[in-house]
């Protein structure tokens, strides 16, 4: 009796059809084995290709960082954290500690009437969210110029459904607070010494 033959039997006996299936055995294991793993890597391949990568460790160009943000929003908060998370560069104390300073001037969020109904009621809003900000050294060197972030979202509204869209407008409130912070964070990479 085979190996095959042994595992086949152990596993369902009698039955022909998954005998012929696991009668391979461990030589034709290794040629599926590789097949999917060359599949996989052309996969990959083509992934990478077209600029898709994993969100992993950012490639900062200094070596520590302070964040000035307007203190007591939720925004600054999730900047800090997502900073310091991304680079593994350290957030400094203060300015004059860090190589660069991360200078966010201004947070704000807008929300205007996109459509109105045949009734004249509200159909749709515009929410946007604009940060503007820029990397300077504690000279005043700027590493990264004054730069914009502008992330815009629309949804439906109806008035028979109030609690439930102002719940929405608050989930695209914080979805689009952590669109702007992870744009910021790609767009430090950027950042250079001036020469």
């Amino acid at each position: 009796m085979s190996w095959s033959d042994r595992v086949t039997r152990a596993v369902v006996p009698g039955d022909r059809s998954i005998r012929r299936r696991v009668r391979m055995g461990p030589r034709g294991v290794g040629i599926v084995a590789r097949a999917a793993r060359v599949g996989a890597l052309v996969f990959l391949s083509v992934l990478a290709g077209c600029g898709f990568h994993l969100r992993g460790q950012a490639n900062y160009s200094f070596k520590s960082i302070f964040v000035s943000s307007p203190p007591g929003i939720p925004f600054t908060s999730e900047l800090r954290r997502s900073v310091e998370g991304a680079g593994g560069v350290p957030l400094a104390a203060a300015a004059d500690q860090a190589e660069v300073v991360l200078e966010v001037n201004s947070v704000t969020e807008d929300k205007e009437v996109l459509s109105l109904s045949s009734g004249g009621r509200v159909a749709e809003f515009l929410l946007s969210t604009r940060v503007m900000f820029r990397v300077h050294d504690h000279v005043g060197n700027d590493w990264l110029p004054t730069s914009e972030v502008l992330i815009r979202r629309s949804y439906t509204y109806n008035d028979t459904e109030a609690l439930a869209k102002e719940a929405q407008e608050q989930r695209l409130r914080r979805e689009m607070q952590s669109d702007a912070v992870q744009q910021i964070v790609r767009r430090l990479e950027a950042a250079h010494k001036p020469a």
